[in-house]
């Protein structure tokens, strides 16, 4: 059956501190709102609104679509408060920043900084040819920067995809749109769509949820630089762990990257989470070890030894 709309709140809506411009995007979890504050910054905002728990009133407060829904929507609420929370603390360059968070409407709000730029998914579309190798490393090296911080602070992301990953106006890369509200929403309510999206997800999301870690980000990673080698997602994992027939990097990309670069890209992508990268670390650190090192500036020592030998010789 298909899920009941919920409206979006108006432009014009003043939202405590904020005024609702236009709606940016709208999914079965949330709204996401084109808003400024009151310095006239422009800012985006995320109204915890799942439409499978929940719906909008006449007025402007949200809640349970039934009664049989009010325990889990009380339990997303919750999570998507405390992530808020535990995001508003994280201030890195590749994560996108919440500004602030709140109760308000019966329903919780996230103030994010608004960037400008396009998803990695629209700019692989926007290009006839397969990105080059020296964007994908730079790209992906600067997003783990960001990763790595988030798991510094025992978070993870579990919807690592290239319509997740925003390229900003000078290419810099920044993650969006965190998963773990989704995944605790599905837990306690079945019904609702997966939380994972196929091709990017890990088997361990679709199997056995015990076995989240690190390595789970790490082949949603390793499934984002897949897609941009071959334009579209990867075989979905559960259909991999039955009988996988997908193609590997090194033979997939052979023309295309550096045959380390491919080997990467498959241990990234291993069943097996024991077999994957168990750290954002251990991936920096192979993906950084294909940047040849620059040549070594010669001292001034050095410089006049080599003239000094060079007069030697007879």
């Amino acid at each position: 059956m298909q899920e009941p709309q919920n409206r979006a709140l108006p432009a014009g809506y003043r939202l405590l501190d904020y005024q609702i411009n236009s709606v940016l995007s709208k999914g079965g979890f949330s709204f996401i709102y084109l808003a400024r504050d009151q310095q006239g910054k422009i800012v985006a905002i995320k109204e915890y609104l799942p439409a499978s728990l929940a719906r909008r009133t006449e007025g402007d407060r949200v809640e349970p679509s039934s009664p049989d829904n009010l325990a889990g929507f009380r339990q997303g609420l919750k999570c998507f408060f405390e992530e808020g929370r535990a995001l508003a603390r994280i201030d890195h360059d590749n994560i996108l920043r919440v500004l602030n968070f709140f109760r308000a409407n019966d329903t919780v709000y996230l103030v994010m900084q608004y960037e400008r730029g396009k998803s990695l998914r629209d700019y692989i579309r926007s290009h006839a040819e397969p990105p080059d190798e020296q964007f994908v490393r730079k790209l992906f090296c600067d997003l783990l920067n960001g990763l790595r911080e988030v798991h510094t602070h025992k978070l993870l992301h579990l919807d690592i995809k290239p319509d997740n990953i925003h390229i900003r106006l000078d290419g810099s890369p920044v993650l969006l749109d965190f998963g773990s509200v989704r995944r605790t929403l599905t837990d306690v309510q079945p019904k609702l769509p997966p939380s994972y999206t196929p091709g990017f997800a890990p088997p361990e999301q679709y199997f056995d949820r015990k076995l989240l870690g690190p390595w789970s980000d790490i082949y949603s990673i390793g499934a984002s630089m897949y897609a941009c080698m071959v334009r579209s997602a990867p075989l979905a994992a559960d259909l991999r762990s039955k009988h996988d027939t997908m193609v590997s990097a090194v033979k997939a990309g052979k023309d295309i990257y550096s045959a380390r670069l491919l080997e990467i890209i498959d241990w990234c992508m291993q069943l097996d989470h024991l077999k994957r990268p168990q750290s954002v670390f251990a991936l920096q650190k192979a993906l950084l070890a294909l940047v040849p090192k620059p040549p070594r500036k010669p001292t001034l020592l050095g410089s006049i030894r080599k003239k000094l030998s060079g007069i030697s010789q007879p």
